[in-house]
């Protein structure tokens, strides 16, 4: 298995982390930046990537910004806010081609590096403000974002599950903000967080392809300076915590019921048996395969999907299934049933054996793309752990049964959530 290496390098301000490999005909750059979740800032912190990838000073409008990147042999940029944990992550990725592939050598690679340097450090913007036309555009294409979970309810239920479930805990947060949120915010005080962001946030850029350290470093050195500035960091939540079970009903006009119901894990990225839980969330509800699919879809008819997955720095796992509102006891017994098969031990080893071999494909795939890798490597970052490729494949491929079931007796319900009809069971 051929190792990733990447070099990490120590910037003003910032984290430099080269990966040179010649898989791609293509350059990535990738810029990120981390901050705790917290209700004041949420909302401010999403929109902002939105409003600094409209324009900048030396493209003050997006279609002069979109025909520089057409000149940049259709390079391709994209903004993204994440939660990763109890941190919300901005990210900006461009995507450029490499010039070795390229018959007259335009030194793409530099302009790439030029043009998000741009986008993060030369905003359009005067008197301490951002144009306001941009700011106001954004904002109501952030409201849509928002009001677009609420009316897509199978995001919507998951959404709901973790409000309840992480009340009174960062997580609870919406990683878009809160629509009551957006009127408060003006070109203003906008342009100040964006200051504050720079200033306080853990900065990472990522640049993967078929390049040359020497001078990726000269070139991020000469355009990207910050203060330095110590992380905020989180303290982990308590593990093995005493969780209390609760259940929530939401009654909506939905014709279809969702149930998702949240268990605390207790295990996070990087520690020990993180690798036994990747494959115990394998078995139990993580693929087509799984005890979820074959006996609450396939054998009781009872779902129209249903699936598990992990929130690894976190440390929960979440079901979510779609079913009739009159199932719900039956659906929710059903699946308790595979918890407890799993606790004890009531799997087999061809079961384990196939789980291994789709995580590592899935892994693999994702390693496929360049933004992929940036993702899996970035989770050291936010884990503050050193966790290559390889000791993941390997931990994961000799995970044993008994670790298995060790670590499925840790896991505990926390809430079952269920969106159910406006008459059902009232």
């Amino acid at each position: 298995m051929a190792v990733i290496s990447e070099t990490i390098k120590d910037m003003k301000g910032y984290k430099l982390h080269i990966v040179k490999t010649e898989k791609f005909k293509t350059n990535t750059i990738v810029w990120k930046m981390k901050a705790p979740l917290t209700s004041e800032d949420v909302t401010k912190r999403a929109l902002l990537p939105y409003v600094l990838q409209s324009s900048s000073k030396a493209y003050p409008s997006t279609s002069k910004f979109r025909s520089y990147l057409d000149e940049l042999y259709g390079a391709n940029l994209y903004v993204d806010v994440s939660k990763k944990g109890e941190y919300q992550v901005l990210s900006f990725s461009l995507e450029i081609a490499n010039e070795k592939f390229l018959s007259d050598h335009d030194p793409l690679l530099k302009k790439g590096m030029q043009f998000m340097a741009e986008i993060l450090v030369n905003p359009l913007a005067e008197n301490e403000a951002f144009e306001k036309e941009t700011v106001e555009k954004e904002k109501r294409t952030l409201k849509q974002r928002i009001q677009a979970v609420y009316d897509d309810k199978m995001r919507y239920s998951n959404f709901r599950l973790v409000q309840e479930m992480c009340k009174d805990e960062p997580y609870a947060l919406h990683v878009n903000g809160e629509i009551e949120d957006i009127p408060q915010i003006d070109e203003k005080n906008l342009y100040e967080y964006y200051k504050k962001a720079f200033a306080e946030d853990e900065l990472d850029l990522f640049i993967i392809g078929d390049v040359e350290e020497a001078e990726v470093q000269s070139i991020a050195q000469d355009l990207l300076q910050f203060d330095q500035r110590t992380p905020k960091l989180i303290e982990a939540a308590p593990r093995d915590a005493h969780v209390e079970e609760k259940t929530v009903k939401d009654h909506e006009d939905v014709k279809q019921g969702k149930l998702n119901i949240g268990y605390r894990t207790n295990v996070l990225y990087g520690d020990k048996d993180y690798y036994a839980l990747q494959v115990f969330n394998g078995i139990f509800g993580g693929f087509s395969h799984s005890k979820l699919f074959l006996n609450v879809r396939e054998k009781n008819s009872l779902a129209y999907y249903v699936a598990s997955r992990l929130e690894s720095h976190k440390g929960l796992m979440m079901v979510m299934s779609g079913i009739e509102f009159e199932n719900f006891e039956l659906a929710v017994k059903i699946i308790r049933e595979q918890m407890e098969a799993m606790q004890a031990g009531d799997f087999t080893d061809q079961e384990i054996d196939q789980t291994k071999a789709v995580i590592e494909n899935q892994m693999l795939e994702t390693m496929d793309t360049a933004r992929g890798m940036v993702e899996v490597l970035y989770h050291n970052v936010v884990s503050r752990q050193n966790v290559s490729l390889d000791d993941w494949l390997e931990g994961m491929s000799k995970t044993t049964k008994k670790e298995i079931v060790d670590v499925a007796k840790k896991v505990q319900l926390d809430t079952v959530y269920f969106l159910t009809g406006l008459e059902a069971d009232k």
